[in-house]
C-alpha cells in the first residue's frame, strides 16, 4: 500500500512516523514544498527574541533522519499542484521546475495554514513580514539583524501579534500595534482583556485600535503604515491579522469544505473521499461542547490527528472525539488561557449562558510573592453544564486551564466541577483554588 502525505510539519510527519513505525512495510511518501520539516512553529517568537540562538534549533528532526532511520520517502522542495481522484495520482513540480507524479492508495492533506494578507497597497514591500513558517521566522530574524531594526509596527492583535510584541521588545525594538477593529481581544471578558492591555502598555507599547488601514508606504528611513487618522513608522512591519487553512488544493479536487473553508473531515479524519484524509491546521474538527464543526488550529490537535490518520490508514479504525479549543499564551509577565466557549459563542450554539468573573490570589494569603488571578467561567442555565473558562494572571493561570478543559471533555456540570478534588499547598494556591471559587460563585447565578 502507498500512503502519500502532502505537507511535512506537525500533522504530516506525525502521520508518516506513526504509520511507518506500526507497519514498516508500508510505502510512505511525504511531499513538502519548502525546505523545512518537523519544526516547532510555536517556538518561533521566543527564538526571535534571542539574537544569539540559531532559529534552526527549532527543528525537531532533520529530513535525513526520517529518510535514513525510518525509511520514509521524504521529498522537500516538492509542490503539489493537483490531485486526480479518479486515477489516484498526485501531480506537482519541484523547485527546479521539474514535473512529478506520485500514485497513492491513501492520501493525507497536511497542508497547514497561511497568514492572511490584507487587501491594501504595500504588503509586498521588503520589510513587510508575516510569521507562520520557519522560513518566515528565519527571514524576520535575519532582517532584524541585518537592518538593525529599532522600531516596528505590528498590524493585528491576535495570538501571534501578542507573542511577537514581547519578542521585539526583548530585542530593544520599539513597537506600535494597530488594528482596524475597535475592541481589544474581542473573544475575552472585557475586565480581563483590560488587564492584558494594561500589561502591554506598561511596557511602552503603543496600541492603536479602530484605525482604518490604508496601506504601507516606503520612506527614506523604512516603512510607514498609513491609517485614516494617523501614520506609524518603523523599519519593519509585521502583518499578524490571522491565518487561513490551506484548502485550495482540496477544493479544486472537489472535496467538501467546512467552517472557515477548512477541509471537512469526519471523526476518523476522512474527507468526503474515503481514500483521502486531512489533519492539522487545514482541517476542521468536532467541538466537544457544541457537537458542531469548528476550525481551531492548534498544535496538539495537529499531532494527534496525524496519529489518528496513521492508525486508520493501517486499519485500526479509530475516531477522535474532538476538541474544546484549549489555548494558552504569554504576554510579557501575563499568562493568558482559554478553553471552551465564551458567552457569545455559547449563545450562538443554542445555550442559555451565564458567566462569573472572580479575582483570587495565586498563592495562600500568608505566602509571599503571590499575585492575582482572574478567572471567568461560563455555564448553561438549562443543563447546568460547564461551557468554558478564561484565566489571566502572572502565575498559575497557564496550567490551571487544564482542569476545566478536562471537565469540558467529560461534559461535567458546574456543580460537579465545584466538587473536584484539586491540589493545595500555600506556594501554589489558596485552600480554595481559584477555579473552585469561580465555580461556587457561578452556581449562585444558575
Amino acid at each position: 500500500m502507498r500512503f502519500v502525505i502532502i505537507g511535512g510539519d506537525a500533522a504530516g510527519m506525525s502521520a508518516a512516523s506513526r504509520a511507518k513505525r506500526n507497519q514498516p512495510e508500508l510505502e510512505v511518501t511525504v511531499l513538502e514544498q519548502t525546505g523545512d520539516v518537523s519544526y516547532s512553529a510555536c517556538g518561533m517568537p521566543y527564538n526571535i527574541a534571542d539574537p544569539d540562538r540559531d532559529i534552526n534549533d527549532l527543528v525537531v528532526r532533520q529530513a535525513r533522519v526520517f529518510r535514513e532511520k525510518q525509511e520514509i520517502d521524504l521529498r522537500i522542495g516538492h509542490r503539489v499542484t493537483s490531485i486526480d481522484r479518479t486515477t489516484k495520482v498526485v501531480r506537482g513540480e519541484t523547485r527546479n521546475g521539474e514535473a512529478f507524479e506520485v500514485p497513492y492508495e491513501a492520501l493525507l492533506f497536511a497542508t497547514g495554514a497561511s497568514p492572511v494578507l490584507p487587501d491594501f497597497p504595500g504588503v509586498e514591500l521588503p520589510g513587510v513580514m508575516t510569521l507562520k513558517s520557519l522560513e518566515q521566522g528565519r527571514r524576520i530574524k535575519d532582517f532584524i539583524r541585518s537592518r538593525g531594526v529599532r522600531k516596528a509596527v505590528i498590524i493585528g492583535m491576535g495570538y501571534i501579534a501578542l507573542e511577537m510584541v514581547e519578542a521585539l521588545h526583548d530585542r530593544n525594538i520599539q513597537v506600535d500595534m494597530v488594528k482596524p477593529r475597535p475592541v481589544f481581544l474581542p473573544w475575552m471578558n472585557t475586565e480581563m482583556a483590560t488587564e492584558i492591555r494594561n500589561e502591554i502598555e506598561n511596557h511602552g507599547v503603543n496600541l492603536f485600535l479602530g484605525e482604518e488601514i490604508k496601506g504601507v508606504e516606503k520612506t527614506n528611513h523604512g516603512l510607514r503604515v498609513v491609517c485614516a487618522d494617523s501614520a506609524l513608522e518603523g523599519e519593519m512591519v509585521l502583518v499578524a491579522v490571522g491565518i487561513k487553512p490551506n484548502s485550495e488544493l482540496a477544493e479544486e479536487a472537489g472535496l467538501d469544505l467546512g467552517p472557515s473553508s477548512a477541509i471537512a473531515v469526519d471523526k476518523a479524519l476522512r474527507t468526503s473521499d474515503r481514500d483521502i484524509y486531512a489533519a492539522g491546521d487545514c482541517a476542521d474538527a468536532f467541538h466537544v461542547v457544541t457537537g458542531q464543526k469548528a476550525w481551531i488550529p492548534l498544535a496538539l490537535r495537529a499531532n494527534r490527528a496525524g496519529w489518528g490518520v496513521a492508525d486508520n490508514v493501517i486499519g485500526k479504525g479509530i475516531e477522535l472525539p474532538g476538541i474544546v479549543g484549549t489555548a494558552v499564551f504569554k504576554v510579557f509577565d501575563m499568562q493568558v488561557a482559554r478553553t471552551g466557549l465564551n458567552v457569545v459563542q455559547a449563545e450562538k450554539a443554542g445555550f442559555d449562558p451565564v458567566e462569573i468573573v472572580i479575582k483570587s490570589g495565586s498563592r495562600a494569603h500568608a505566602h509571599p510573592n503571590g499575585s492575582m488571578i482572574w478567572v471567568q467561567l461560563v455555564g448553561d442555565k438549562k443543563s447546568g453544564r460547564l461551557l468554558g473558562a478564561q484565566l489571566v494572571g502572572k502565575e498559575g493561570a497557564a496550567h490551571r486551564v487544564n482542569a476545566p478543559a478536562v471537565a469540558l471533555h467529560a461534559k461535567m456540570t458546574v456543580e460537579a466541577f465545584s466538587q473536584s478534588d484539586l491540589a493545595y499547598a500555600p506556594p501554589f494556591g489558596p485552600t480554595w483554588d481559584p477555579m473552585l471559587v469561580a465555580a461556587n460563585q457561578l452556581l449562585k447565578k444558575m
